[in-house]
């Protein structure tokens, strides 16, 4: 979703600045290079936002030509399309890991709230990418985007009408509702910076998740059983 506070991307950085540019060095086989590209592009793309980013200084960061920057992604789009797809694979891919590390459903939601505390915590900002971007008008962007939500609320939908027994449209809402708290509370609280540390952080939302969620008690126990 698109922020709205234009200020979050340092549009002033110098993500060219000598100390940091990557090494240049010889022929490297194209996947590495590939690796190589995506992170120098990344953190210029959370330092400046999509349009101020320049390819001159994508390829200055990677310490590569601009020739071999565009043999691997001929426009700047394709380069934010690839890290877009890359960020988003690992939400969601992280999300599923969660639902399915335990059957206690009250350890799955705690589990899945941290995934998203983790990952707007990561150190290189990819979340950005996903949640803040300044692209969202493109519909290719839009679409990975959205992307983030549906799949993940798709694998919360199948467990939540397994276990409750709730027709799929409603397990879906719970599970977009799940979701949007996660994303909204999570870069609230990297924002906010008030102290509260990360676990707790995340403990608590997922408090607050649980007590909510556990009001639909699965089909094989009463509803009294519940913790």
């Amino acid at each position: 979703m698109e922020s709205a506070r234009g200020g979050k991307h340092q549009r002033g950085t110098d993500v060219t600045a000598t100390h940091d540019q990557k090494p240049r060095g010889g022929r490297m086989p194209r996947t590495a290079r590939r690796a190589q590209l995506l992170e120098s592009a990344l953190e210029v793309f959370v330092a400046q936002g999509y349009h101020a980013a320049a390819m001159d200084d994508i390829a200055e960061r990677a310490g590569v030509s601009k020739p071999v920057l565009y043999q691997h992604f001929p426009v700047k789009l394709d380069l934010y399309l690839a890290l877009l797809d890359q960020s988003c694979d690992t939400i969601i891919e992280s999300t599923r890991e969660a639902l399915a590390s335990t059957e206690d459903n009250k350890l799955r939601v705690g589990a899945t709230m941290q995934v998203f505390y983790d990952y707007v915590a990561n150190a290189h900002g990819a979340f950005r990418l996903v949640f803040e971007s300044d692209l969202t008008n493109e519909p290719a962007v839009r679409e990975r985007v959205d992307r983030v939500t549906r799949e993940c609320a798709e694998s919360i939908t199948k467990v939540i009408h397994e276990d409750t027994g709730l027709p799929p449209a409603q397990a879906k809402l719970l599970s977009v509702s799940l979701v949007g708290m996660a994303q909204v509370s999570a870069r609230f609280w990297l924002d906010a910076k008030d102290g509260v540390d990360q676990k707790d952080a995340a403990a608590l939302v997922a408090g607050l998740a649980w007590r909510g969620i556990r009001g639909f008690p699965r089909t094989d126990e009463q509803p009294d059983s519940k913790s």
